[in-house]
């Protein structure tokens, strides 16, 4: 069987609690606010006009996505590999979703709005980072923002350091892509993970 109209998914689930309704913002508060400060990792959630989605996460020292006020916030888009997957999108559809981590806490910030992409020089110039500019920066305008209990993170236990993988549980990203890309020798592919990681963070 599957899950397929509204009525059976509340059929199946129940309704949400009242807590669970009321704690949805129309912008970011105090606390909002100040997590996000503290936040150097999010994912950022974009579809295009026919529904395809695309996840990207976006990572730099705490305080890296700029809250402007209440209802708008600045991301680096920062030197990457040219797919640009996220920023197509938003080109197609603008409504985007993002969510927030905090190293060693179990709840996580989620913010839904409206993207727009932006090459101002003013407003690069305000988020450099290492001496350089990002190459554009996406302006997000707040439409809700709700903090989400940290259920998930526990379950996984993410943060514990005796649960890390070592070097050896899977292959180095090099080596992954000499395995799916055709004519990629190994060698040469580690050394342009490590060329990029080394040169091209910034």
């Amino acid at each position: 069987m599957t899950i397929d109209t509204q009525e059976a998914l509340r059929t199946h689930y129940g309704e949400p609690t009242e807590r669970a309704l009321k704690k949805q913002l129309p912008s970011l508060d105090k606390h909002c606010r100040t997590f996000i400060a503290l936040s150097p990792f999010l994912v950022m959630a974009t579809s295009d006009r026919a529904g395809r989605a695309d996840a990207s996460p976006k990572g730099d020292a705490p305080g890296f996505v700029q809250v402007v006020d209440e209802r708008t916030l600045l991301i680096p888009d920062r030197i990457g590999n040219n797919r640009c997957d996220g920023l197509k999108n938003i080109l197609e559809n603008p409504q985007i979703g993002l969510l927030f981590f905090m190293p060693g806490r179990n709840e996580t910030l989620r913010v839904n709005g409206q993207a727009e992409i932006v090459d101002d020089p003013a407003v690069l110039e305000g988020m450099q980072a290492q001496g350089k500019l990002p190459q554009s920066v996406i302006r997000v305008t707040v439409e809700e923002a709700y903090m989400h209990c940290g259920k998930a993170m526990i379950r996984s236990d993410l943060w514990n350091p005796g649960k890390h993988l070592g070097a050896d549980a899977f292959p180095s990203l090099g080596r992954v892509l000499a395995d799916q890309i055709a004519g990629l020798d190994p060698e040469t592919s580690e050394c342009m993970t490590a060329e990029s990681y080394r040169t091209r963070l910034y």
